[in-house]
């Protein structure tokens, strides 16, 4: 009998026995694989492996059958230990690159909040690093701790494959784990930006905004004034969800210019937002307003305290509560291309939005070309009739 055929025999006995193990083979060596108790949590079982590096010949299986049993006896008393199939030169191991990982994070996280160029605010530096950093690294912990990955290329990539293609997670994953890259000066694969896949929000947003129609429906659905005052600052001024709760409402008041003025402990800091449409102050009851200060909903809004992130959650809550069809950020998106119709160009929209241009025009890319094509075309026909004329 050779080595398969006394694999496949050993298997078959087991299994009679009614022993949930199986002897593998990987490479040139033997492993056991089956449902074994969670490293971290010996209540949980999952299906693991134990690498016995054993050679896999007739001697290596019968060593490997013999370590079976005893791991079978061993659960059923209740007595099985990783420490006793786990090489301590591979668990010290395994210790120590846990620790890099962690310091090597920990080490990038410094630097990222060391670099203040990347907001305005330390504020809008916690909700960017808690919002567009954190989550990513921490799946590279996890993933990390497990398998015992190095930081590497290969983990990096790992990570990014691990967020469905074509999505925002995976877009920010990409731009996430680039900066990490540069802060240990790991050089990523060429094809890095094709792997990242692309994402833009107009991909997902263009054909799903809602209309001027929708919007002033849906404000009747909203039961609490002051929760209709959220829906109709963020829809009349594009503001992002924490923002209505970080901004100068003074502006509101008789007699004020309506130019609202965010503050700078908000994500981009500190700008100014006219209202588009207008007449939406009336219309949304935000005009002539005698005291701003009990407008709002009350919710903590001290960031030694609480998060933008968190203040933002709770909008986002209430959407959801009162049944809008559409996200907070759906409002902000439609303000945007509001302006982009009417004309109003890239730059100030940008400005007042608290973005950069590249980052309007690349999210807003489908509205703009429309708006400039449109622009070309109603130029040329003007020229066309004008050349009629003069025939």
């Amino acid at each position: 009998m050779d080595e398969n055929q006394k694999l496949l025999a050993f298997n078959q006995e087991l299994q009679s026995k009614g022993i949930n193990l199986r002897i593998e083979k990987r490479g040139k060596v033997l492993n056991i694989r089956g449902s074994l108790p969670d490293k971290k949590s010996h209540d949980h079982f999952k299906v693991q492996r134990i690498s016995l590096k054993i050679p896999y010949n007739i001697d290596g299986l019968e060593e490997a059958k013999k370590a079976v049993e005893l791991i079978d006896f061993q659960l059923k008393k209740n007595q099985f230990s990783w420490i006793n199939w786990i090489k301590k030169k591979d668990i010290s191991s395994n210790r120590a690159n846990r620790i890099l990982v962690s310091k090597e994070l920990e080490s990038f996280k410094k630097k990222f909040f060391a670099d203040t160029s990347k907001s305005k605010s330390s504020a809008g530096m916690i909700s960017t690093w808690q919002s567009a950093y954190k989550p990513y690294l921490n799946r590279l912990i996890g993933v990390s701790n497990k398998t015992d990955h190095k930081l590497n290329e290969e983990l990096l990539v790992k990570i990014l494959l691990s967020y469905k293609e074509k999505s925002r997670s995976r877009q920010q994953c990409g731009i996430a784990l680039s900066a990490l890259a540069r802060h240990l000066r790991l050089e990523l694969p060429e094809n890095w930006k094709q792997l990242q896949s692309g994402y833009g929000i107009y991909e997902s947003k263009f054909r799903k905004l809602p209309n001027d129609e929708e919007i002033i429906n849906s404000f009747e659905l909203i039961p609490n004034a002051k929760w209709r005052f959220v829906y109709g600052l963020m829809a009349t001024y594009g503001l992002r969800n924490h923002e209505v709760f970080f901004s100068d409402l003074s502006c509101l008041k008789k007699g004020g210019d309506k130019v609202l003025r965010v503050f700078p402990n908000t994500k981009t800091g500190e700008h100014q937002v006219w209202p588009f449409h207008p007449e939406w102050v009336d219309l949304f009851q935000l005009n002539d307003m005698s005291d701003t200060s009990a407008l709002l909903p009350d919710i903590k809004k001290d960031l030694t305290e609480t998060t933008l992130q968190h203040v933002g959650r709770r909008v986002s809550e209430q959407f959801r509560r009162y049944n809008i069809s559409f996200t907070p950020y759906d409002l902000r998106h439609a303000w945007a291309v509001r302006t982009i119709l009417i004309g109003l160009p890239n730059t100030v929209a940008a400005k007042m939005m608290g973005h950069s241009v590249s980052i309007h025009t690349k999210t807003y890319h489908h509205w703009i070309t429309r708006r400039d094509q449109q622009l070309a075309v109603d130029s040329a026909l003007s020229r066309g009739e004008f050349n009629k004329k003069n025939n």
